[in-house]
C-alpha cells in the first residue's frame, strides 16, 4: 500500500471510527460454547474434514481442529461450523512463510 493510501485509511478510522475487522478485513469470530462457529471474512476454505478445517484470510490462514466438525453454511465470506472445537489457531501471513 501507498503512503498515501495508509494515510488516508488511517484518516479515515480516525473519522468514521469503524471497527478493524471492516478497516483492515480481518476475520470476526464468534465462538459458542465449544459447539458452534462462525467466521466471517475468510477467503475460502483450503482443507476441510471431520477433525480438521482451514480458512484461507487475507493475511494467513485460521485452523480449527475438533471432533464431528460439519460445515452447516458457507455464504460469501461467511461460514458457519458445529462439532466440538478444541483448537483455533490463526497463522498470520509472516508465519507461513
Amino acid at each position: 500500500m501507498t503512503r498515501i493510501g495508509r494515510r488516508l485509511r488511517g484518516w479515515t478510522n480516525g473519522l468514521l471510527d469503524l471497527p478493524q475487522d471492516v478497516l483492515e478485513e480481518l476475520p470476526r469470530i464468534t465462538l459458542i460454547g465449544n459447539k458452534e462457529l462462525y467466521i466471517e471474512n475468510h477467503r475460502g476454505v483450503l482443507h476441510f474434514s471431520s477433525e480438521q478445517l482451514r480458512l484461507a484470510l487475507v493475511k494467513g490462514s485460521l485452523e480449527i481442529a475438533g471432533e464431528g466438525l460439519v460445515i452447516r453454511n458457507i455464504l460469501g465470506q461467511e461460514l458457519a461450523v458445529e462439532g466440538i472445537v478444541r483448537e483455533i489457531r490463526y497463522k498470520g501471513s509472516e508465519e507461513n512463510s
